[in-house]
């Protein structure tokens, strides 16, 4: 369903993404891993049509990434994009704006579920809140992609099994799911496939169980042999 072929991204000398050539299908939750820096953010908004490859492409059920394929990709970014003013119902209502596949009943059931009143004003959010309020934006769109960029970061441990929670829910045999984390142990018990990123470069993509079957690793087992020393073990 998502594919990138060769897909390079440049800034002036700088290589963030390196020739990643990558097929992600549905029916899985992807964690794209990586220390900070690696690339993970910038092949997910190629990935959404956010931002032009330098060279190489994205492709979305074997189209290019575009206007059209947004209409089915759902991309949560590590950026704040909401006024200070809005209350969360307004957050929602903005969505309800630009997406017609957003259903306002569902992000409301998911602000419930996560303890987050809809008529609270953003402003007065923590960090964490307006992390969980995101994610429900995001997952209350009906797309066949959702993609969230660093879902975890800033979030206590209580928080985290409320968004965990919501992910695995949204996690049905036609979509696909792709999370961004260098938090490792978070995406143990979420996702059933790895993509590990290092420098721009893929450095290989694992099923997890097959992993921890024939190799007897886990997937940060697998993480601090690739990440932790200087050339990846076998």
């Amino acid at each position: 369903m998502l594919e990138s072929r060769e897909l390079t991204k440049k800034y002036g000398a700088k290589t963030a993404v390196d020739q990643v050539s990558v097929v992600m299908e549905p029916g899985h939750i992807y964690a794209m891993l990586g220390p900070n820096g690696s690339g993970k953010t910038t092949w997910m908004k190629m990935a959404a049509g956010l931002i032009k490859p330098t060279s190489g492409e994205v492709l979305f059920a074997g189209r290019p990434v575009g206007i059209e394929s947004r209409k089915d990709v759902a991309y949560m970014s590590t950026e704040p994009y909401f006024y200070a003013w809005m209350s969360l119902e307004d957050a929602g209502k903005y969505y309800a704006d630009f997406f017609e596949d957003f259903s306002m009943q569902r992000f409301l059931d998911l602000l419930h579920g996560m303890d987050l009143n809809e008529k609270d004003k953003i402003r007065t959010l923590s960090s964490g809140m307006v992390a969980k309020m995101k994610i429900a934006l995001t997952l209350a769109r009906d797309a066949k992609v959702y993609m969230l960029d660093e879902p975890f970061n800033g979030i206590d441990l209580l928080a985290r099994d409320e968004i965990r929670s919501a992910i695995l829910e949204a996690a049905v045999p036609e979509k696909l799911l792709l999370l961004s984390s260098h938090l490792v142990e978070e995406m143990e018990t979420i996702a059933d496939r790895a993509v590990f990123i290092r420098q721009g470069k893929l450095v290989e993509i694992r099923d997890l169980e097959e992993m921890r079957e024939t190799d007897g690793v886990s997937m940060a087992d697998r993480y601090r042999a690739i990440f932790g020393h200087g050339e990846v073990q076998a």
